[in-house]
């Protein structure tokens, strides 16, 4: 399949990113943080994501194991992507964040996070 680049940000434009995707499938989990942010994840190798603008405009919230690398813009709040517990070497786009309702081209899989131990190898 081939690869297409769709870009997408923050809700205040400080953080802007690309990212390229040739499987259009996110995941939907139930764990108490994606529960409450509203994440899809797209998960992505380094090199099919790129940070256009905003480093500087990022936060970042850790806990647990503090593996995950949860990064917010520190002026608008939102969440547009992180680096994930699951796939510490890659990047999580929040398929949410992506512009002109491009989430809207991605099938939806649920994941069981509440119970992320027994069911990790589902989505690695």
């Amino acid at each position: 399949m081939a690869f297409k680049t769709y870009q997408g940000g923050c809700h205040c434009g400080a953080v802007r990113f690309a990212v390229r995707v040739d499987r259009h499938e996110v995941v939907d989990c139930n764990c108490s943080i994606c529960q409450k942010k509203g994440f899809l994840h797209l998960i992505v190798p380094p090199e099919q994501f790129e940070l256009i603008q905003g480093a500087d405009a990022l936060s970042t919230y850790t806990f647990n194991t503090g593996i995950a690398k949860h990064h917010f813009c520190s002026t608008c709040g939102i969440h547009p992507f992180y680096r994930p517990r699951s796939h510490p070497d890659q990047y999580d786009v929040n398929a949410r964040c992506l512009d002109n309702d491009a989430v809207q081209q991605f099938a939806i899989k649920p994941f069981d996070g509440k119970n992320w131990e027994q069911n990790l190898d589902s989505i690695r």
